[in-house]
């Protein structure tokens, strides 16, 4: 499984176009996903034949959520689950590190009998093996891990380890910098489930610009006039990979 993580129409239905066969819809892939709007979820829906599983997560920043975080969280797989999704992807922690049994099993059960994967929250947990366990028993399709890693090749031996651990009970997704270059190394540690964005960034359209205003967010981390848009390359090179193994 080739999971494509975007946040547009364009680059959903490019992903499928790629030989994506599943689509991780969110909305500000800067700040790493969060929640997308209602509009862009039932429009990917409609663009694309493969499954379009969507993130929940209200906000940027941890896992640890206040009541009413988690009631938007409740909200929106309720109004998300009347369309044509297939599955949805959220992870809740306590401040201890461990995984919010509670919540999770919560929002479990508004989702079944769609797909749930427990995201990257995992990598954040403070013991991998005890968190493995736990979302087993919550009923979790998947776990998205980079290894407790930045990335998924730095990871590589706990994702293995976890590999071996979870046996047929649960999917273990590697996600985090995976690309054509190191595919090989996690699908000799047994992963076959692979996550990544296949972007790329071009300078924008803009004629006139304002070379005093570079960004209009608080931080500057990417120019008002750049874009990002989907590189087909990325995808392609990952398929051929995995064609070879």
């Amino acid at each position: 499984m080739i999971e494509i993580c975007v946040d547009s129409v364009d680059s959903a239905v490019r992903a499928q176009n790629a030989g994506a066969g599943r689509i991780e819809l969110c909305s500000s892939l800067l700040e790493g996903g969060l929640t997308p709007p209602l509009s862009l979820v039932r429009m990917v829906c409609e663009s694309v034949e493969i499954p379009v599983h969507v993130l929940i997560r209200p906000r940027g920043g941890d896992f640890l959520y206040s009541d009413a975080e988690f009631q938007q969280m409740k909200k929106d797989i309720h109004h998300f689950s009347k369309g044509n999704v297939k599955g949805f992807v959220f992870g809740i922690l306590h401040d201890d590190g461990s995984i919010d049994d509670d919540r999770c099993r919560a929002l479990i059960s508004i989702c079944k009998p769609l797909h749930v994967t427990f995201h990257r929250a995992f990598d954040m947990t403070s013991d991998p093996f005890l968190a493995l366990e736990e979302i087993i028993a919550l009923g979790a399709n998947t776990i998205l891990t980079s290894g407790h890693r930045q990335i998924a090749e730095d990871g590589f031996e706990l994702i293995q380890e976890l590999v071996k651990r979870s046996g047929a009970r649960i999917s273990i997704m590697a996600g985090g910098g995976v690309n054509a270059s190191n595919v090989q190394l996690l699908h000799e540690a047994g992963v076959r489930d692979f996550h990544f964005t296949a972007r790329k960034k071009v300078d924008g359209k803009m004629k006139y610009r304002n070379e005093a205003l570079q960004s209009i967010g608080s931080q500057f981390l990417y120019s008002e006039y750049d874009t990002f848009v989907f590189d087909e390359d990325k995808v392609h090179g990952v398929i051929k990979h995995l064609g070879t193994l």
